[in-house]
Order: structure tokens, then sequence, then C-alpha cells
């Protein structure tokens, strides 16, 4: 069910370095985000996958993993990500793009929980460096890189307490907390305000 999919699909920054995904799993991802829709079906982004040794360490660098764990520099070699999908968009076809990463990126995230993967969204990227690594044309804009692999932690969803705090943490066992607004909180009847 949709459901599960979505209440599974957690942001994993922490892999088993010893799964590794598959060229033909990568290709299944983008084809589910190609099939996705777009801003006036223009249709501007590409992908990019990395899966090779080679590429995944020169990609890791270029990576800032986590910002609310300002201790934690990223995953370790044994749970680093076993692939890589970098989207990017051609500004030649629209050379601003609004919803379209979105959407593409989360469909993908969910193709990659329904194959047992996890992955995480990044934007927090040195741009200019993947696009060397990868000999991506300047015609390209470099939008985020999604890290994918077999999950190796624990993520829990939690409710944001009465103080509000939305970052999110890890507990004393390791595992990862993600705070999330209550429903009753996001829903805003103006009228009857």
């Amino acid at each position: 069910m949709l459901k599960d999919l979505v209440c599974n699909n957690r942001s994993i920054r922490r892999f088993d370095a010893t799964h590794p995904v598959t060229k033909d799993e990568l290709y299944s991802l983008v084809n589910l985000a190609r099939l996705s829709p777009s801003a006036a079906n223009r249709q501007p982004l590409k992908y990019v996958i990395a899966y090779e040794k080679e590429d995944l360490d020169k990609i890791f660098p270029c990576i800032g993993w986590a910002a609310y764990l300002q201790d934690w520099k990223g995953p370790e070699p044994k749970q680093r990500p076993t692939a890589y999908i970098v989207m990017i968009t051609e500004m030649q076809i629209a050379p601003h793009v609004n919803i379209d990463p979105g959407i593409a990126a989360q469909t993908i995230m969910l193709g990659a929980t329904e194959l047992g993967l996890g992955g995480c969204m990044i934007a927090s990227i040195n741009k200019n460096k993947i696009r060397r690594i990868l000999k991506i044309p300047n015609y390209y804009e470099v939008l985020l890189t999604i890290a994918l692999g077999k999950p190796d932690e624990k993520v829990i969803v939690d409710e944001i307490d009465k103080d509000g705090d939305i970052r999110y943490w890890r507990d004393d066992n390791d595992v990862h907390h993600v705070p999330k607004r209550k429903l009753e909180d996001i829903i805003i009847d103006f009228k009857n305000q």
C-alpha cells in the first residue's frame, strides 16, 4: 500500500556497504521518475547514476550528510551508500525547474523503499566537484544527489513535542529520530477561525 511505502520511506544516511545496488535497480528507479508528472510536460530532468566503487569514493566527500548532527561527518566506510543518482536539469529545455525535482526524487525514494533499499535526497553537495567527477557538461545544472543502499540504521518518526523542535537526532542506542508535526497542526481552516 502507498501509506506503508510513505511511512517506511525515511532519509537513510547509514547503509550496508556490502550490499550493492545494481545498475538494473538504478535504471528501474530512474524509469519511475521518467514516468512521473512534469510541469508543462517539459521533462528537463536527467540523471547520472554511479555505482562503481571508484565513482562512489570520489562522490562521497562532496556531500554534506546531516546538518543537525554537527559532530557526525557522515557514514563510516562500512556504512556508505553503494549507489548515487545525481539529478540534473537540462537548462536549454527549462532554465528554471520548480516542482519536477521534488516529484522525481520522492518517486525514486518510494521505488527504492519498495525494493528494500533506502536513500537520502541531498542538496548540500559540492556541485562543481560532482560535475567534474561525472563529466557533466555546463549546460546542465546539478540539482541534488540521492544516496542509495540497503539501510543499516533504524529511523523512528516522533511527533514534535511542545517545545516545537523539528531537528532530527540520535538517541543513546544510535536510533535516528525524526520529529513530525501533528496532522491537526498542519490542516488549517481559515474560514472558521
